[in-house]
């Protein structure tokens, strides 16, 4: 489908797939440490495949089927919220707006690492490092300004592109599915953070042990986004959820 948000004539990415080995590869090359990295979260409900799932989990990135029921839901939350405005390093969050289409992946991927406890262990003078330093202080356009002409990223989000375990649409296709970042806050806050929203989205506080995958940040998240699509008449809820947690070997 078109993307109302990210003109036809903008820069397109070949989309990712949520792929935790594809993911895991491009956080790597960008600067994430190899203790860090992305695995398969198989059920939201089933204590057995849960706990499958290294802890604790910093960030979960859902993909799904981008539905009329999403779209309107998406506009009459948004529809009251001024635009975020959001810059420096007392920013509750850092939100990336996104401007390049078919990078919904790329800009998730970065939101998860981006906040909370993963960006402490970005290697210092890695790509990642330089690029998060350099958006720190600029407001929402600007920073998309710097992603939209970043080689770096561009570079490192082709190579990735090329791993999926299946055929990788074309840059220009249309892609209907979409991917949301759910993070744990530096502050014990759950965010929501969509590059195609106005700005960050608090869901909730959690408290100190809780993680993205705990029972409240599952409530407040994944489960609430699709009881909401459910309530909306959406027959299609289909999803894949990928968690940022430890790496063992």
């Amino acid at each position: 489908m078109s993307d109302p948000d990210v003109p036809n004539t903008s820069k397109a990415f070949v989309p990712l797939e949520n792929n935790p080995e594809v993911m895991s590869h491009l956080v790597h090359q960008l600067g994430l440490p190899p203790t860090l990295g992305f695995t398969d979260v198989f059920s939201i409900d089933e204590p057995d495949l849960l706990a499958l799932v290294p802890r604790p989990s910093h960030a979960l990135l859902l993909v799904f089927p981008v539905s009329p029921t999403y779209e309107a839901g998406r506009r009459t939350e948004d529809a009251p919220l001024a635009e975020y405005t959001g810059s420096g390093p007392s920013e509750p969050v850092t939100w990336f707006k996104q401007t390049i289409r078919n990078a919904c992946g790329l800009i998730g991927l970065l939101h998860s690492v981006s906040n909370g406890e993963p960006r402490r262990h970005i290697l210092p003078g890695s790509a990642l490092d330089s690029l998060l330093r350099e958006a720190e202080p600029l407001p929402p356009v600007a920073r998309a300004d710097l992603l939209y002409e970043s080689k770096a990223l561009e570079s490192a989000h082709a190579d990735a592109a090329r791993l999926g375990d299946t055929a990788a649409p074309g840059a220009e296709d249309s892609v209907d599915l979409h991917f949301v970042a759910f993070v744990k806050g530096e502050d014990g806050r759950l965010w929501e953070l969509d590059g195609r929203r106005k700005g960050p989205l608090e869901r909730g506080r959690l408290e100190e042990g809780e993680d993205a995958l705990s029972e409240r940040a599952l409530g407040l998240g994944v489960r609430r986004f699709l009881k909401t699509e459910a309530d909306g008449g959406n027959p299609d809820l289909r999803f894949s959820l990928v968690s940022l947690g430890a790496v063992f070997d």
